[in-house]
């Protein structure tokens, strides 16, 4: 079988799995390479097999300038060649393409599934860190309002994921256009679709360095989802609203903790209210931390650090005296840090921990901004999976101390860790170039 090139020109692709499937290997061997120019041209043939065919051999292909042609087939009448351009435009962007389908032998043929909901659970480590290219966007949203709802639930995580490879005025631009279809996403009837489009603003809109204050269509379409009749689609939001810090959820959320007090529910609400750090909720978050309820008070401790009390400090270490909750223990950390400009140690070991990681991440995203030289010794930690998620941090604080540390990184011997260091070179660079 011939090699696939990646050449500007031509892209050769592997006929016998997309031209010529079920001829002898002799006519496989003989088969012509074909140009990237037809297979772009056959996007738009009035055959839907030989659109379907042309989709198929660009997604194996996986060649990047094939990216903004492949839009129109986001568009196709056909579903099934929606269905792969979406997986076409995922593989043209992961860092290492998967290959769609591939011969066992000479009889048996093993296909690789691309799924956008999963990757997007997988986050932007999964992408190579070159721009994504607002076209694409562009034409991954419009198919939300498509007929079929399995496509437009594809194609929004496909959105969610490659979102995160755009930068500086780009992701301005992205978040202001793409406000009014993913609000009105969260109101849909179909529960699949309202509930990839939570998740898809809560990634997208959680705030960033450089950002402008969220929307106030995807805020506002968040706070209606509070009402929601799935209780999954109800804590999501609420956690989607703390991540935006939207000063308008307040007092909805609020109105929430207050009515149920204590709970799953409250906690989430307060754990929003405390990510928001309004100085309206100062007088819940000190009254939690006081409270007999052991749940609330984690969410108090990290409110009142993120609002700057420092008049609760006292109360705040004499919690923790002789407190063993390890949960608890971290959010004594991140609020020393915070209050008295602490040391990052601990917050950082906690990324050791799979139960404290997703706190610690959280909170390290809070202090990394302004402390890119605290954090630049940790990211020279053995541990892959810490080198990595410290890379991440310090490109999404935007400190441009940290640039001189992600560039050092870029070459890691870890190919994920340097490809991290990358993205996190352009998100610093990208808000420096907007703050100026």
């Amino acid at each position: 079988m011939p090699v696939c090139g990646r050449r500007i020109a031509s892209v050769c692709v592997c006929a016998a799995g997309l031209l010529l499937a079920g001829r002898p290997a002799w006519a496989q061997a003989q088969a012509p390479t074909v140009a990237f120019e037809q297979m772009v041209a056959e996007l738009g043939h009035e055959d839907a097999n030989v659109r379907l065919r042309a989709v198929r051999a660009l997604k194996q292909a996986a060649y990047p300038e094939a990216a903004v042609p492949l839009t129109r087939s986001l568009n196709d009448p056909e579903d099934a060649i929606q269905a792969e351009a979406i997986a076409a435009e995922i593989n043209l962007h992961l860092a290492v393409p998967l290959v769609p389908r591939k011969r066992v032998g000479l009889l048996i043929e093993v296909r690789t599934d691309i799924s956008a909901a999963g990757l997007f659970t997988q986050g932007s480590g999964v992408l190579h860190p070159r721009p994504v290219e607002l076209p694409v966007l562009t034409a991954l949203r419009a198919v939300l309002r498509d007929d079929n709802p399995r496509v437009a639930v594809e194609a929004l995580y496909a959105f969610g994921l490659l979102a995160d490879n755009v930068y500086g005025a780009d992701r301005r631009r992205l978040l202001t256009e793409s406000a009014a279809e993913l609000g009105a996403a969260v109101g849909v009837p179909q529960r699949e679709l309202r509930s990839a489009a939570v998740q898809v603003i809560a990634r997208l809109y959680a705030w960033r360095v450089g950002d402008l204050a969220a929307d106030i269509t995807v805020g506002d379409a968040l706070v209606t989802a509070l009402n929601d009749r799935e209780y999954a689609i109800r804590m999501t939001a609420m956690d989607a609203i703390g991540a935006l810090r939207y000063d308008r959820g307040v007092q909805a959320l609020t109105d929430l903790y207050t009515h149920y007090g204590r709970g799953a529910v409250a906690v989430a609400a307060l754990g929003a209210l405390a990510r928001i750090a309004h100085p309206a909720s100062l007088p819940l978050l000190t009254a939690a931390l006081s409270g007999r309820d052991a749940s609330l008070k984690l969410p108090a401790v990290e409110g009142l650090a993120r609002s700057g009390a420092t008049d609760q400090r006292s109360a705040i270490d004499a919690l923790l005296l002789n407190e063993r909750n390890p949960e608890l223990r971290l959010a004594g950390h991140f609020a020393a840090v915070l209050l008295s400009n602490g040391p990052v140690d601990e917050l950082v070991g906690g990324l050791e921990r799979s139960r404290l990681r997703p706190k610690a991440l959280q909170y390290l995203a809070d202090v990394a901004p302004g402390r890119g030289n605290v954090l630049a010794p940790h990211v020279q930690d053995p541990d892959v999976a810490i080198r990595l998620d410290l890379v991440e941090l310090l490109g999404r604080s935007g400190d441009p101390q940290a640039l001189s540390v992600v560039q050092r990184m870029q070459q890691d011997t870890d190919p994920a860790v340097a490809r991290a260091a990358v993205r996190a070179a352009a998100r610093i660079q990208s808000v420096d170039a907007l703050t100026r």
